[in-house]
């Protein structure tokens, strides 16, 4: 146990020598404990007495916790020669209670339905040679109160929309056309934004980052133009029923500017010259097209890539529409890229399960930030 309580020496220049220690009898209580992970449960677990006060004043102590993450990441953990790209998603835990911190209805993914509880949306390095995951930092979702109230005007103009009548079809009359260079975050994406500016600060010129893997909830214009203000590419996920078009080759003689848009492509029938793979197995040819296509919603072009699944018995057929901004990447990249992403999954799991991410009972925002933080860096703390 002290052979591994010695790992904490590489985050000891950023910690009070109080802090550090307080922080090695919780850690070692988190590594011996046979229950649920709470301030109490760590009291009687901790060796030398560590009292349930010496615990609550750890949980309230400063700490920044993106420093320490990095700083332990890059002293056991960093292989600089290899490739890392930045996968991120949101992490729903259930919690009771009115006190709580950023205590609210959130969807979980896990139940399928919307639950009372904590959410927090967190970014990890993925290193790709070794497929895994390690995460850096964890930024709790608090909603504002004029988020609430424009969530809860959607949900009253949705209803409204099903009882009345069926909307014209067409474009209203009067209507201008939006400029699409121009695009207002909503509150998520600037959150989101400023968590991974945040990161990209902290990281520096260590390692080379030019990927932000994220799923089809942020597979849209605002979170591309997001991820592209940071210097980076996005590659996520396009909804199946996606409209994509190539760029327009034909000749124009008619009035007007040349249109900038071909015909919207049938993914079941795409042209053989966007065809890169084929192969087959267990009755399921797997057909992979990659070219370059325009969506409407989008300001520019995307590297799109179509992986179409026939079974050959039947002919069902069924397509997942992946797509980078980066145009030059090649579509196998894009492919593992994408599934690289779910290593995050796997960094929650071990939060939950090992490291108390959904046992802690603090309330207070210092307490709830600390007590999440902690559950991922143990999941750092246990690969070194």
């Amino acid at each position: 146990m002290t052979e591994i309580l010695a790992l904490l020496q590489n985050i000891a220049p950023l910690l009070e020598p109080t802090i550090f220690r307080q922080m090695s009898q919780v850690i070692f209580g988190m590594l011996v404990i046979s229950g649920r992970i709470t301030m109490l449960g760590l009291s009687r677990w901790t060796e030398k007495g560590g009292s349930y006060r010496t615990i609550q004043r750890f949980y309230h102590s400063g700490l920044s916790w993106k420093a320490i993450q990095w700083l332990f990441f890059r002293k056991r953990l960093l292989k600089p020669e290899d490739e890392h790209i930045i996968v991120g998603d949101e992490v729903v835990i259930g919690k009771a209670g009115k006190e709580t911190h950023g205590l609210d209805r959130f969807f979980s993914g896990i139940q399928q339905r919307v639950i009372l509880g904590l959410s927090f949306f967190a970014f990890s390095l993925v290193n790709v040679q070794e497929e895994r995951s390690y995460p850096m930092q964890a930024t709790q979702i608090v909603k504002t109160a004029a988020e609430k109230a424009v969530s809860k005007a959607k949900a009253e103009a949705k209803k409204v929309k099903k009882t009345a009548e069926k909307k014209k079809l067409g474009r209203p009359k009067g209507s201008k056309n939006k400029d699409k260079q121009e695009v207002v975050l909503n509150p998520e994406l600037l959150r989101i934004q400023k968590a991974l500016q945040s990161l990209l600060e902290t990281v520096g010129t260590t390692i080379t980052l030019r990927y932000v893997a994220l799923d089809g909830h942020f597979g849209n214009y605002p979170s591309a133009f997001m991820v592209r203000q940071a210097n980076l590419h996005l590659i996520s996920k396009m909804r199946s029923d996606a409209a994509l078009c190539p760029a327009f080759e034909g000749e124009h003689s008619g009035p007007g500017p040349k249109p900038k848009y071909g015909a919207k492509i049938d993914v079941h029938k795409l042209d053989a010259k966007y065809l890169k793979e084929t192969s087959v197995e267990d009755n399921l040819r797997t057909d992979i097209y990659q070219g370059p296509f325009y969506n409407k919603e989008f300001a520019f072009a995307l590297n799109g890539v179509i992986m179409l699944k026939t079974n050959l018995e039947t002919n069902a057929q069924a397509h997942v529409i992946l797509f980078s901004t980066d145009l030059e990447q090649a579509y196998d990249k894009i492919i593992k890229f994408y599934s690289l992403r779910f290593q995050i999954e796997f960094n929650f799991r071990d939060a939950k399960q090992y490291w108390g991410l959904e046992d802690f009972m603090n309330v207070k925002e210092t307490a709830v930030t600390h007590a999440a933080n902690l559950s991922f860096f143990m999941v750092n703390f246990s690969c070194a």
